[in-house]
């Protein structure tokens, strides 16, 4: 805790990096437009990973208890394939609670993921799973395992 304070601190403060953002970021993760993201504060961890990409031109949602592993993207809106200089209409990504994204994954616009649901290492998600209590994973992401029953067990 003291260690990541300081160098976020340093960071922060002296060298002024993400200092327009009003939660602690460390300075190995990217935030575009911070204020387009809901989280809950006990959730600042997936912000101190390394590598991670917050492209929150459209909203991002992170559910309570969801862990996000380092260099993980979150994007919102993609380029406009007839213009690569313009991006396409934003849309929304929300997270649900107790999810768990996986290291280098990347997590495309207007995806929903239900709650309990585990992005497999290096997958790209392109479509929602809204019933959640599932693992995804792959390029494109498809469901490889359900989980209710695994949670029905506990």
């Amino acid at each position: 805790g003291w260690e990541w304070a300081a160098k976020n601190g340093f960071a922060r403060i002296l060298l002024g990096v993400h200092s327009d953002i009003r939660f602690p970021v460390s300075p190995n993760v990217r935030v575009v437009v911070p204020e387009n993201i809901e989280f809950h504060p006990d959730d600042l961890n997936n912000f101190q990973t390394m590598g991670n990409y917050f492209q929150a031109i459209g909203k991002i949602t992170i559910g309570r208890g969801t862990y996000i592993a380092p260099n993980v993207g979150l994007i919102t809106a993609n380029h406009d394939l007839t213009n690569l200089d313009a991006h396409l209409e934003p849309k929304p990504i929300v997270l649900g609670e107790k999810c768990w994204i996986g290291m280098n994954s990347v997590i495309l616009p207007g995806i929903t993921l239900g709650e309990g649901t585990v992005v497999g290492a290096g997958s790209v998600v392109t479509k929602s799973f809204p019933e959640g209590h599932c693992v995804i994973a792959g390029n494109p992401a498809k469901k490889i395992r359900d989980l209710s029953c695994v949670q029905e067990e506990s």
